[in-house]
């Protein structure tokens, strides 16, 4: 079995030695998903979908066999009420047996069914199955497809938040639905505290300051104190972010108003018109977006008017809604609304005036009954609406998805969680006799409000192989299961023996229970451990004066950071045998155990369960894919032969079309045109993509021809340029280069060129004009309808090697003159004045000033 540490908690063990290029943050909620794409170059900001929206609903379903995402899928509930799934949030992990199972049939029109695993899957209308974890993988895989449209190149790393009381067996599903989507977990991080980092990225807090984050979403509300500190002033100072408390109702939020607003539809439509909606899918679908809808208004309006076209029966629904109404439906669950609050405030042991603020977040916190909850509760002017309430949770997951990369410079801060649930380690006590009865010993490791990112130590005195089983006291969630993994840890016999050998004094077992800031729980190593007696000179002395003595009972907590957390041996003396040395290591009185990860309830998915989902979506996408090419391919076929069939049309006379085709081609175009289309018509929906471009080869290469006529029409007047003008540049050179070769063979100076190659230009240039001559003068007898005998590729391709030509003597440098030594004459006298040799100076001088050397250099 994997170990769920391992799974989840690499990339903070060791964030200090990979920097990830992208980070992806995802806030996925029951109604919204928002998302943001942290990239270097890129600029920091919410993700839009393909219709430029800032959030996407969350939902996934299929119309007949194509799948749609966001708003799309949401909106065919109403015709396809059990291919439309909306909500998943609450299926994350739950068993079939659950309240939250049950729940969700109330809300949804899904077909819901017990999946191998003991939690819930969903049905398709044509009987296709899929887990809860496939589903939301699929989700995420579609914003993952939008990140990378926007980046550029492939995302990997993500970031998701989670409400604060997600226990393990949630956690584990999202972890499950990010690998099934092809991405990695970097972290999950508790939704309140992302809006803390939010608030914090552009504010300091000389003294330090407690505000509540107030989250009303679709499926709870949740209340988070935290305390914000800075350490030091300005851009160098660093913010502490602390939760000390929160409070959470799974039960009440923006759903369960929108359930409450659908019975009052429901009994509306039923009173009228003594008809049972509740049978029929497609009317309760339909009533279901109709009541989100009636709610929004609700929300600014004392009433509201409902509509719904053929709602059921045939039958058109219209009712008034009135806010009285919708509030007195949920009088019951109003004093909850606010009292996530004073439980959070309870167990941070504060009070509301040790409250800066009560931050409102979450799209729910827009309702006024909720609003007016909030301010019964708190002094009005406690309450700050400065955040974002859609978007600061996952831009708060961003910043802190960016803090564990070194590819961006975020402001520093630093972030210490709590976790919600009461975690105890239960085991067997060892018996005392044969006849004593086994006991259950259960040891809270991780009490409630315990700081992520620890680890604790647990020590036992035992002989023989034992389980060691991990546990919610209370989990708090009806139908959940409470049993979180066994470790079982083996190997214990052969480990005692072996240190009894080396002396070993009160051995014992020692596991290390690790608590991650991802707020996964697991048995992270176990082992061995016992003082061993050094009978050596070293030993004896450092035993006299109580060196090293400790008890092996202790237990231990230390924080769980990214840095290593293993202390160093003291120094060895250099003088004690080799040997000896290795007895004093810490490693001579520890002996690793192995640990059995195993699930007693719910399992998360195992590798070989996500890598088939992984597949079954590849394959999904691949489908989609082959699909999307063969509409494009039938599409582009069908626009090319309309457009095709317009050029053909004989209401257009002078067209360049009619005026550089034949009669004939155009009634063979024509008679393929028309066979194409009809096959289109018939047999297109039955064809495979390679015959969509097969029929518009064939059509195109009738087409081609004609095509090709124009384009050389419009090609010729410039490459005919282009020929001439090298034709007069080359000439221009040669009349220069003439002249200048003269005069320098005149003035005894060394030239640029021979005159070999000066006429072996000539000898090209004529050559050009010759064929540029003869050609376009056959051209000019060519009619537009015809075939052209010269081609402009051509054209150009011969100016281009006169060009050359042209170019690799222009570019010659000027050679250097040979300098003359004047030779000594045998009548020359020591006796002579400097000015004797004049002339021989003003010869060179006369040298160093060649003719003028007018030729072109550049053209």
């Amino acid at each position: 079995m994997r170990s769920t540490f391992l799974r989840l908690s690499l990339a903070f063990l060791f964030v200090f030695e990979a920097a990830f290029a992208t980070v992806l943050a995802i806030d996925y909620g029951s109604d919204w998903i928002k998302a943001s794409l942290m990239k270097p170059g890129v600029p920091f900001d919410i993700l839009l979908n393909k219709d430029s929206k800032r959030k996407i609903q969350s939902s996934v379903g299929w119309k007949n066999s194509d799948r749609l995402f966001g708003t799309d899928a949401y909106n065919i509930a109403g015709r396809f009420p059990s291919d439309s799934f909306s909500s998943l949030k609450y299926l994350l992990a739950a068993p079939y047996n659950s309240d939250a199972t049950s729940y969700f049939t109330k809300i949804s029109t899904a077909n819901v069914l017990k999946s191998p695993r003991g939690t819930t899957a969903l049905r398709r209308s044509e009987g296709e199955e899929w887990s809860v974890e496939e589903l939301i993988g699929m989700q995420f895989a579609y914003v993952k497809g939008l990140a990378e449209d926007l980046a550029g190149e492939k995302v990997q790393d993500v970031i998701v938040t989670v409400p604060p009381f997600f226990s393990q067996f949630e956690r584990d599903a999202v972890a499950d639905a990010i690998e099934v989507a092809g991405l990695r977990t970097l972290a999950l991080i508790n939704d309140g505290t992302a809006i803390a980092v939010n608030y914090a990225m552009t504010r300091s807090f000389p003294t330090p300051e407690y505000h509540v984050i107030y989250d009303a979403g679709a499926s709870s509300i949740r209340a988070t104190v935290v305390q914000f500190t800075s350490d030091g002033t300005g851009k160098s100072g660093a913010t502490q972010i602390q939760v000390a408390g929160v409070g959470y109702d799974r039960e009440v939020g923006g759903t369960e108003l929108d359930r409450r607003l659908r019975e009052i539809l429901i009994q509306e439509f039923n009173g009228k018109h003594q008809k049972d909606i509740r049978g029929d899918k497609k009317g309760m679908a339909k009533l279901w977006k109709e009541a989100g809808r009636v709610k929004a208004i609700l929300s600014a309006n004392l009433e509201a008017a409902s509509t719904v076209e053929s709602l059921a029966f045939d039958i058109d629904f219209r009712a008034k809604i009135k806010r009285s109404t919708f509030e007195d439906a949920c009088s019951d669950i109003k004093d909850r609304f606010a009292k996530p609050i004073s439980d959070a405030l309870e167990d941070a042991g504060l009070t509301l005036h040790n409250i800066t603020s009560v931050i409102l977040a979450g799209g729910s916190s827009r309702t006024p009954m909720i609003q007016s909850a909030v301010r019964s509760a708190v002094q009005q002017e406690k309450i700050a609406m400065n955040v974002n309430a859609d978007e600061a949770a996952v831009l708060g997951a961003a910043l802190h998805g960016a803090s564990l990369s070194r590819q961006f410079k975020t402001k520093d801060i630093k972030v210490q969680d709590i976790s919600v649930y009461n975690i105890q380690a239960s085991y067997f006590a060892p018996p005392t006799s044969s006849q004593a009865m086994i006991r259950t010993i259960n040891t809270a490791i991780f009490p409630a409000s315990s700081k992520t990112g620890t680890k604790k130590m647990l020590t036992f005195k035992r002989t023989e192989d034992f389980s060691l089983k991990l546990q919610y006291k209370d989990i708090g969630s009806p139908g959940f299961p409470v049993d979180i993994l066994e470790a079982h840890i083996s190997g214990v016999t052969a480990a005692l023996a072996n240190l009894t050998e080396r002396g070993a004094i009160e051995p014992v077992v020692k596991a290390t229970v690790t608590l991650s800031e991802s707020g996964f729980v697991t048995v992270k190593d176990a082992h061995a451990f016992a003082e061993v007696k050094d009978d050596s000179l070293t030993g004896k002395l450092k035993g006299l004066f109580g060196g090293g003595s400790s008890s092996a009972d202790e237990e231990s907590e230390v924080p769980d950071t990214s840095t290593s957390s293993t202390q160093s041996s003291p120094p060895i003396p250099s003088d004690i045998p080799a040997a000896e040395k290795k007895l004093t290591l810490k490693e001579s009185n520890t002996v690793p155990l192995d640990i059995t990860l195993s699930f007693l309830t719910t399992p998360p998915m195992t590798i070989a369960e996500k890598r088939a989902s992984r597949e079954r979506l590849r394959l999904v996408d691949y489908e989609e894919s082959a699909k999307q090419r063969k509409e494009e391919a039938r599409n582009s076929l069908e626009g090319y032969l309309y457009r095709v069939r317009d050029l053909l049309d004989d209401s257009h006379q002078d067209t360049p079309f009619k005026q550089c085709s034949q009669e004939s081609e155009r009634k063979a175009l024509a008679q393929k045109v028309s066979e194409t289309i009809a096959w289109l018509h018939d047999k297109g929906d039955l064809a495979e993509t390679s015959q969509f471009w097969d029929k518009r080869n064939v059509v195109e290469a009738l087409e081609r021809p004609i095509v090709h006529r124009y384009q050389e029409i419009e090609a010729f007047p410039q490459a005919l340029n282009i020929s001439q003008m090298w034709n007069w540049s080359t000439r221009l050179f040669l009349t220069e280069a003439y002249n200048n070769l003269t005069a320098e063979a005149e003035a005894g100076l060394p030239s640029k060129w021979t005159r070999e190659e000066l006429e072996g230009l000539e000898k090209t240039l004529k050559e050009h004009e010759s064929w540029l001559h003869e050609w376009v003068d056959k051209q000019k007898s060519v009619k537009m309808n015809q075939d052209p005998v010269i081609q402009t590729t051509e054209m150009k391709a011969r100016a281009k090697t006169l060009e050359l030509h042209l170019q690799r003597l222009v570019k010659r440098k000027i050679p250097k003159a040979k300098k003359t030594t004047p030779s000594a004459t045998p009548s020359s006298s020591p006796k002579e004045t400097p000015s004797t040799p004049a002339a021989e100076p003003e010869s060179t001088s006369a040298a160093s000033s060649p003719p003028s050397r007018d030729a072109h250099d550049e053209l």
